[in-house]
């Protein structure tokens, strides 16, 4: 969407890139540039709405699944996906074949995750957030908090900023390069984001004119393919410059994937690009609302990404709205695999209007949260999306519906939870199939830690460590020999995998138990898992030694924060940030997340890129904590100040009282020109 020049957002927007501009020419050059030998290039507002796209583009789990999940059922069968909460069957509109070399789908989730995983920029994963009545709280005031979970990195992903001008203020969390906060407070209403997991993004197998490749096949016959030309500049080298091919849908993907490339054409259609999507002013009225509509107007602006977005205010009203351009779909078609492009049967949406979208204004519970996890149907239409599971949301419920004196201390206590709310039920449905005649002793105590396991996953628990490599084992020994080590480890990266552990876990039926590589029987529950748990054993004594009571959670669950000139051997110890051995794990509150490996090391990639609490009754005393510091230049002092405080649970102040800020700072004054 074009900005209107002549708005206040648009003119706020350009002065912030006046002075980072400003800034280019006549500051310090960052290391980064003078190591890397990079020259400094002027910031647009192009820039400002890329940075908006990437975080986007990261929120969207379908360019990870739909490829991989229609893989699996062209080559397994539409059976193997039951399992997962999906229908598989075709529906009435198929793909059909055509002569061209056969592309396994599962290599664009492949290339897409390969380009995420490596990029230096942190990629939005998932989030917490939850705001608590008046009626429900101590002193008679909202408490709000807010932890949105993301890579980590280094340089954190938020930049802390107070600002007061005359009829102004505002306390936000702003993305580098962006002039207005994602997260942010006053004294009269605060608000924070978690992602939606709506599905916004599908693609669709298109094919081309056999008879002139400029041409791509649609219900109307046969359109030209739009060609625009992108440039990649490469230091010390030319430039790189190709076409992106575009359809009716969006731009062909494989033809800019390496490995896929002279496949057939697969578009990507995204609503962030197809729809009126109004970003950055629905960012500047989020932060300059005069009231809840006002609030909720802003929202109603964001095509994508879908975002739930949590308010409260000194009022007492508490509010869950969500963000996207909604949508309904014929009963044929399924959003969860590759589309078909060329009769235009699957293109059929309707787009709904901003009062369809999930909300709730001052419930009569007295409190909301959202933790990444499926919405209430709307008008008895569940909305498409690749959803978290349970285990926080049901944590979250579990603690603030049944108190009524909540404070600032107990939310922050409650922001640094532990202790996971499903998992002791998985454990006790594992154990429950295990045949105990043959047990070792070190299987029989593990037997024994995890039937009392509540669920925690302290530092010196051992429960954690033994449950996680079960699962592990579990999940590889399920699913791997279907699959091959390359797509069960895709699998792994997306969230239909860690939805399906808790049912697949009791599941006696299911197909996936059969070992395809045994062609003589067939496997059971209780054949895969006893397996699992032997094999998980014994590779934990030895990765960690025969004392099982060393097993503890802090030698396997570590955090590094990483900076992209961290992955020279040289540079690790000057541009990253730790290692430390931290608690949480997984989807529990304190959500720090990581990838199964076959090391049994659970190297943490993500978590809570901030944790925020503010009490209206007590505002200027809220609390927050960034992972590592506030500082990008690894020689400041506050490049790292906050990362003890941060694995240990603690806060420091969001200081809004002039004369405390006065004592306690330093001072940097800016001269116009």
């Amino acid at each position: 969407a074009k900005l209107e020049k002549n708005t206040e957002a648009y003119q706020l927007a350009m002065a912030y890139i006046d002075g980072i501009n400003q800034y280019i020419e006549e500051g310090k050059t960052p290391i980064e540039f003078q190591i890397l030998g990079l020259n400094k290039d002027k910031f647009t507002l192009k820039d400002v709405y890329n940075i908006f796209g990437y975080m986007a583009f990261s929120f969207a789990m379908a360019q990870k699944t739909d490829p991989l999940l229609t893989d699996i059922r062209n080559k397994l069968g539409p059976e193997y996906l039951k399992d997962f909460g999906l229908d598989g069957s075709l529906g009435k509109t198929q793909i059909k074949n055509f002569d061209g070399k056969t592309i396994n789908y599962s290599e664009i989730s492949k290339s897409v995750a390969s380009l995420l995983d490596n990029s230096p920029v942190p990629a939005f994963i998932g989030s917490n957030s939850w705001v608590i009545a008046p009626q429900k709280t101590k002193n008679g005031k909202v408490i709000f908090a807010n932890d949105p979970h993301i890579a980590f990195s280094q340089p954190c992903t938020w930049y802390e900023a107070h600002i007061v001008v005359p009829n102004y203020e505002i306390y936000g969390y702003y993305l580098a390069g962006t002039p207005f906060p994602l997260l942010a407070h006053n004294r009269d209403y605060a608000y924070g984001l978690t992602m939606f997991e709506n599905d916004d993004l599908d693609l669709f197998q298109e094919e081309d004119n056999p008879n002139d490749k400029s041409q791509y096949k649609t219900a109307n016959g046969f359109q030209n393919y739009t060609i625009r030309k992108e440039t990649i500049k490469i230091k010390d080298s030319s430039n790189l410059v190709f076409e992106v091919r575009e359809t009716q849908h969006g731009p062909i993907v494989n033809d800019l994937l390496d490995g896929i490339k002279g496949t057939k054409p697969v578009a990507m259609s995204w609503i962030y690009t197809q729809q009126n999507n109004q970003i950055l002013e629905a960012v500047y009225s989020l932060s300059h609302s005069k009231n809840l509509d006002d609030f909720r107007k802003g929202i109603s602006l964001i095509a994508a990404p879908g975002l739930n977005i949590m308010y409260g205010d000194a009022k007492g009203n508490i509010a869950w709205n969500t963000s996207g351009k909604l949508y309904k779909l014929d009963k044929s078609i399924n959003p969860n695999f590759i589309l078909n492009g060329t009769n235009g049967i699957d293109d059929q949406k309707e787009f709904l209007d901003f009062s369809k979208n999930p909300h709730a204004i001052n419930p009569s519970w007295n409190y909301m949260y959202s933790a990444n996890n499926q919405t209430e149907a709307v008008d008895g239409y569940l909305y498409p999306g690749y959803y978290l599971p349970q285990d926080r949301a049901k944590r979250i419920s579990s603690l603030l519906q049944p108190k009524n004196n909540w404070t600032k201390d107990d939310v922050g206590k409650m922001i640094n939870d532990n202790t996971s709310a499903i998992k002791p039920s998985i454990t006790a449905n594992l154990i429950a199939a295990l045949n105990s005649k043959s047990f070792s002793i070190n299987e029989k105590l593990a037997v024994s830690m995890l039937k009392k396991w509540n669920g925690s996953n302290n530092l010196k628990d051992i429960a954690p460590t033994i449950y996680q490599k079960w699962i592990y084992k579990y999940l590889k020994n399920t699913f791997e020999d279907e699959l091959g080590e390359t797509d069960f480890n895709m699998l792994l990266s997306t969230h239909i995998l860690k939805q399906i552990i808790e049912p697949q876990s009791k599941n006696e039926i299911s197909i996936w138990w059969d070992n395809v590589a045994t062609k003589d029987k067939k496997e059971t529950r209780s054949e895969i898992l006893n397996k699992s748990f032997h094999e998980a054993i014994l590779a934990l004594e030895k990765q960690l030694g025969k004392d099982i009571n060393s097993w503890t959670w802090d030698r396997v669950h570590t955090l590094e924060h990483q900076h992209p000139l961290g992955q020279v051997a040289a540079l690790r110890s000057v541009f990253n940030v730790g290692s430390f051995e931290v608690p949480g794990s997984a989807e529990v509150i304190n959500n720090l997340f990581f990838s199964f490996t076959d090391s049994g090391k659970y190297e943490v990639k993500g978590g809570p890129s901030t944790r925020r609490v503010i009490d209206f009754s007590d505002i200027e005393n809220s609390l927050s904590i960034l992972p590592t510091g506030q500082s990008g230049n690894p020689f400041s002092k506050h490049y790292n100040d906050q990362a003890e405080m941060y694995n240990t649970g603690k806060f420091r102040k969001m200081k809004m009282n002039k004369e405390e800020i006065v004592k306690t700072s330093t001072k940097l004054v800016f001269l116009p020109k």
